[in-house]
């Protein structure tokens, strides 16, 4: 067994290959709703800021331009309710995944003792990621249902995903609050996964940046925040952190060494893409309109739905094994994830994505009636 592979756990989207060739062989083509890749264009406008700024031969910093540091901040700002903000609460990062799996190497965690780990905590349904930069660094990998429930001793890192991918799930603002103050209680920092806060249908997501939440004082808390949901803008990769400036500055450090930055033509669209909200309205409206067809369509397929308030997914099951689901929607052409992806409790489910096309989710709608 190669030492990468003793690490890590199998990468999973591997393992629906086969259904995948069963639902590419319908007549009709497959539907893919497995993975929550956007397919609508990039906004104009966006696109006419990276090419504005294609004549970028220099480096880019690491930190952002000032332009792209104030577009962060101001959204920050009137978008999650953020006070006292400055450029020192926020940094850009080179997509939200990377961070993701390389923020506790970027801590400074894994090292422990032979008797204690450094512990790393997420959700027991979630984000496969979260696992993965816990292994990479050597920490330890811990799950939970409730945070504060956990044993702080060793705990160093604590993964909050509201809306939750896959399920869809909403942190409610008291929650919040609980484990904010939890969490300061025992020393524990804690990062929130918030990228999907702009895609709740059925709540109205709140960030850890919110004062009723974090007190007006951003100590020992940060949210992860993506433009490629919001924005159509995954193959740009463009991302950012925003909260505790002590943790900021250090990572800010660290990913200069690293030599991690976001390419200038990128920040340039950033600041584009943050300043307007029409696009970001006008893309919810096509995640709204797929998400109710698909929706109507499953529940008189014999599916139940279960949280699925936020987020651009459908946390699904029919009482059965999660692989029978998938196998049962791939003879209809249809490719869902199975649940088991995001944990053992997911091993009912699948995860039903929106993001195809008006017409594809057409056809996802016609083949389930």
């Amino acid at each position: 067994m190669s030492a990468v592979s003793s690490r890590l756990p199998v990468f999973p989207w591997d393992k629906l290959e086969p259904y995948k060739a069963t639902a590419a062989a319908h007549p009709d083509g497959i539907v893919d709703l497995s993975v929550g890749t956007p397919v609508d264009p990039v906004p104009a406008l966006i696109q006419q800021a990276l090419v504005a700024a294609a004549d970028s031969p220099g480096y880019p910093t690491v930190w952002g331009t000032a332009a792209l540091r104030d577009a962060l901040v101001g959204w920050c700002e009137r978008r999650l309710g953020a006070v006292s903000f400055g450029h020192t609460n926020v940094l850009p990062v080179v997509g939200s995944k990377e961070l993701v799996a390389w923020l506790p190497t970027q801590l400074g965690l894994g090292a422990g003792t032979a008797t204690s780990k450094d512990v790393v905590a997420y959700p027991r349904l979630a984000y496969p990621t979260y696992e993965v930069g816990a292994r990479l660094c050597g920490a330890t990998p811990v799950v939970y249902d409730d945070p504060t429930e956990l044993d702080p001793a060793g705990l160093k890192l604590l993964w909050l995903n509201s809306p939750s991918n896959p399920t869809g799930r909403v942190l409610a603002k008291d929650e919040l609050v609980r484990i904010v103050a939890w969490a300061r209680e025992h020393g524990v920092l804690v990062f929130s996964d918030e990228c999907y806060l702009e895609l709740g249908w059925e709540a109205e997501p709140v960030s850890v940046l919110h004062p009723d939440v974090c007190g007006g004082t951003y100590e020992g808390i940060v949210s992860v925040h993506s433009l490629s949901k919001r924005s159509n803008l995954a193959g740009y990769r463009a991302a950012f952190v925003a909260g505790d400036p002590a943790v900021l500055g250090e990572l800010l450090q660290i990913r200069k060494h690293g030599g991690m930055m976001t390419p200038a033509p990128v920040q340039a669209a950033t600041v584009a893409a943050l300043g307007d909200d029409t696009h970001v309205a006008e893309q919810r409206a096509r995640y709204a309109a797929r998400r109710d067809a698909l929706r109507e369509a499953l529940l008189k397929h014999g599916f139940r739905i279960e949280h699925s308030e936020a987020s651009l997914y459908l946390w699904a099951t029919r009482d059965e094994p999660c692989w029978d689901t998938v196998a049962h929607l791939a003879e209809l052409g249809i490719l869902v994830a199975p649940g088991d992806f995001y944990g053992a409790a997911g091993e009912r489910f699948v995860r039903v994505a929106f993001t195809a096309t008006d017409e594809r989710v057409e056809a996802a709608v016609k083949r389930l009636g």
